[in-house]
């Protein structure tokens, strides 16, 4: 007799610790998001001419256009980094994660698919007739991980494995439908003779990731010195192609080889380690600093925003359409492939989850502005929406989840960690050889 299909259950040993670490790491730049975010708001509102100064003020060489102002320079140029940090993550599920198996990534995909669509169509019927709010639609696609980490920390660090993996592996599929979205929806003005050009230093770039890696370990300073010009070279051809320039830093990730494993081994895990500090404490932040600071106008100007059609799409599709297009999507995908959830798994579980998924923040923040213009009013009031959609969804979220905290706490008990979660889980049987085989024992969890 076969065994009944699992949706949401644990993995391997080593599945459990990668996504573990990448979780943590994901709270502290949900923390320096927020301090960025929360200093921008004091900024723009105690002295918004200086604000609006600093963040208009013009940098940078006329050559291909790159005289920008600071904004922009976040916007396009640090954020690129973000989103190579991004690819890189998207590459490492598809070789080596929960992506990598078809069966495995259905649910979650799906899932993605319905928190994506929900929002949208959530937005485009609260802002109907209006053409110019109808831009925005897009807007509150995007979760934003790092936040919704950081929700989590401060809910307590007993999520069970099966739940962490599910919201990365969830979380890295909506990365892939929003990065699509920008690519094909805000392409603007193609100029394809750029876009040409910038298959050679792309090339250039694959050429040494996957035939110099022994160069680039033995010479790292050098090495990181020439990969960041031939980066630079292709991101100045992208910004002038009309492709949104972010996107170089997701082609470019996609470029270097990932270990087999995905665990420590391979060019693509180095590179992750050297990348992820620069993006977290820099280019995260301070586009953050530089997109959430808006001027509200005292309590009248926040009223009209959150009542605007724009503030009332995004604050009812971030909460409402995530929540109803990720947790119905599962439920659907879940019956029809007659499976059931993990036992230490309930729904209510999963709709904790699923409100989680109405943070966003990142890549919804860099879609406003690319719907609206950066500075406009309409991309105030979109951002005042995203702000406020996201806090509801992190308190809904809270409480969802924290009333499952006992639960949780007594799961992570018989998983056998530590209580300062440096332990093993007693039920993964290690294989000393190649941990990257280990394997979780059946065991029933009462729920």
């Amino acid at each position: 007799m076969s065994e009944e299909r699992l949706v949401l259950a644990r993995g391997s040993y080593a599945e459990y610790r990668r996504v573990r670490g990448i979780l943590q790491q994901e709270t502290t730049s949900g923390a320096l998001l927020l301090v960025a975010a929360v200093a921008a708001m004091v900024f723009a509102n105690v002295a918004p001419a200086a604000y609006a100064g600093l963040r208009d003020l013009e940098v940078g060489p006329d050559i291909l256009g790159l005289h920008l102002s600071v904004g922009h320079w976040a916007a396009d140029g640090l954020l690129a980094i973000f989103f190579f940090l991004v690819g890189l993550e998207l590459k490492r599920e598809f070789v080596a994660g929960d992506l990598s198996d078809p069966k495995k990534a259905v649910v979650p995909v799906a899932a993605a698919c319905g928190g994506a669509l929900g929002p949208a169509v959530i937005f485009v019927l609260v802002t109907w007739g209006d053409a110019n709010a109808m831009r925005g639609w897009a807007v509150p696609v995007a979760t934003d991980i790092a936040f919704a980490v950081g929700v989590l920390a401060v809910i307590g660090g007993h999520l069970p494995a099966a739940m962490r993996t599910f919201l990365l592996t969830l979380a890295v599929a909506d990365d892939l439908i929003g990065i699509a979205i920008i690519a094909i929806v805000y392409a603007t003005d193609l100029h394809l003779e750029f876009l040409a050009l910038a298959a050679i230093p792309t090339l250039g770039f694959m050429a040494l990731t996957q035939f110099a890696r022994r160069w680039i370990r033995k010479h790292k300073i050098i090495s990181t010195a020439v990969l960041s010009v031939v980066a630079f070279i292709t991101w100045v051809f992208f910004f002038n192609s009309g492709i949104h320039a972010t996107i170089s830093g997701v082609v470019l990730a996609f470029m270097v080889p990932v270990g087999a494993s995905g665990h420590g081994s391979g060019l693509a895990q180095s590179m992750e380690h050297l990348v992820r500090p620069t993006s977290t404490a820099i280019a995260a932040p301070v586009f953050a600093f530089f997109s959430a600071g808006v001027t509200l106008g005292g309590w009248q100007g926040f009223v009209d925003a959150v009542t605007s059609p724009i503030g009332l799409g995004i604050i009812i599709g971030l909460p409402a359409g995530k929540t109803i297009g990720i947790f119905a999507t599962t439920w659907v995908v879940t019956k029809i492939g007659h499976a059931r959830l993990d036992d230490e798994i309930a729904w209510i579980d999963v709709l904790g989850l699923s409100v989680l998924g109405g943070i966003g923040f990142t890549v919804a923040l860099l879609v406003c502005e690319l719907s609206f213009g950066q500075g406009t009013h309409e991309d105030d009031v979109g951002k005042v929406g995203i702000i406020v959609a996201s806090v509801i969804s992190a308190v809904v979220a809270a409480i969802i989840l924290g009333a499952r905290s006992r639960h949780y706490k007594a799961v992570e008990e018989q998983e056998g960690l530590d209580s300062d979660n440096s332990g093993t889980p007693d039920v993964f049987e290690r294989n000393s050889a190649n941990p990257a085989d280990s394997v979780r024992h059946p065991r029933t969890c009462p729920g």
